[in-house]
């Protein structure tokens, strides 16, 4: 490509960031809404607990700071979240990722087009581009919808130029659970440990959690209703090495208290949420004041570990970081509220 295409490149990537950065965390929530009945059920809840993984609030937040590492600190910050560090493995938990190599170079194509997009619509560019993409691979555009709608939103956050620039290559599952079915993942999530013939005796029944679908030894066992953080000390594997984040002797979900006062222990609900019991007052305030998820459903696809008891086989996702950043948010809002009735 010559210097004009290069420019004409350059411009086109602009403009397209520009039309991205038009849409916050309220408008994409609203996009995925939108999308969720084209995502296959297998990446319908993990798309949506994606994009609480990554909220533009706390991104925008840091990156409007006049000294970020001071801010990450006031906001209790650990762990890795930066998307700009993680592009390419940040949806290893969504079937989609498979597609993410031809997912990525179909949206910084896009990007990069100096010509306007066919429509000022988001969902319907996400839906455009996944159709795209699976009619070449052959499969339904529904599974690739999700991980589409994720690319997007990567694109936004971490610029064009480092979109393109990473590597595109996706992580290695150690089960080759690539080469399972949406069907067979689905049956899967849906099926609790049998307790044997003589279960109507033993009242303490067993379950199993995993903790990513894509390694078969990320699961440990859970006495029936009790907490996630208690039943994960119960595994004694070396999980500080690989996530600083881990308690040594604590399991694989990084925890500080058990009482819902550090945030520590938040994941994503993968499936299996109604095995989960209710939300109750404490766990409502703490999680809404971290900035996890604002919403009334009594059974969210996002929970603190140390307060939901299981009743049954469940699916989590641990996410790479953990803080304290819905009084940023709140504080944002009234900002923005003062400033409008001064106008």
């Amino acid at each position: 490509m010559g210097e004009s295409g290069a420019a004409m490149s350059g411009s086109g990537e602009q403009l397209f960031e520009a039309f991205l950065n038009r849409h916050d965390d309220e408008t994409w929530r609203e996009i995925i809404r939108e999308l969720k009945p084209f995502i296959h059920e297998v990446d319908r809840t993990a798309t949506e607990i994606w994009f609480y993984f990554f909220p533009l609030a706390l991104l925008r937040g840091l990156q409007q700071a006049e000294d970020p590492e001071q801010t990450a600190r006031k906001l209790s910050l650990y762990g890795n979240y930066f998307l700009k560090d993680q592009i390419d493995s940040s949806h290893y938990f969504l079937y989609g990722d498979r597609y993410w190599p031809q997912v990525k170079a179909a949206v910084s194509e896009l990007a990069a087009s100096t010509s306007a997009p066919a429509s000022l619509d988001l969902a319907s560019l996400v839906r455009r581009v996944a159709s795209d993409v699976a009619g070449k691979a052959r499969d339904a555009e529904s599974l690739v919808v999700g991980i589409t709608a994720v690319a997007f939103m990567t694109l936004q956050q971490v610029g064009a130029e480092a979109f393109k620039s990473s590597a595109g290559a996706i992580r290695k599952s150690s089960n080759q659970s690539s080469g399972k079915s949406p069907v067979q993942i689905l049956t899967e999530r849906a099926r609790d440990d049998s307790q044997g013939l003589l279960s109507l005796f033993r009242p303490d029944k067993i379950f199993t959690i995993s903790f990513d679908e894509t390694d078969s030894s990320a699961k440990f066992k859970l006495i029936n209703t009790q907490h996630l953080t208690t039943a994960a000390a119960n595994d004694k594997r070396d999980y500080h090495s690989r996530e600083p984040r881990c308690i040594v002797g604590e399991g694989p979900i990084p925890v500080q208290c058990r009482t819902a006062s550090c945030g520590t222990c938040w994941v994503g609900v993968l499936s299996g949420a109604e095995k989960l019991s209710e939300v109750a007052g404490l766990e409502w305030r703490r999680i809404k004041e971290f900035g996890y998820i604002d919403t009334d459903e009594p059974r969210p696809i996002i929970r603190l570990a140390c307060q939901a008891q299981a009743y049954g086989n469940v699916s989590i996702v641990i996410p790479p970081w953990n803080g304290v950043f819905g009084k940023f948010i709140r504080g944002e809002k009234s900002m923005l509220e003062e400033e409008l009735e001064r106008l």
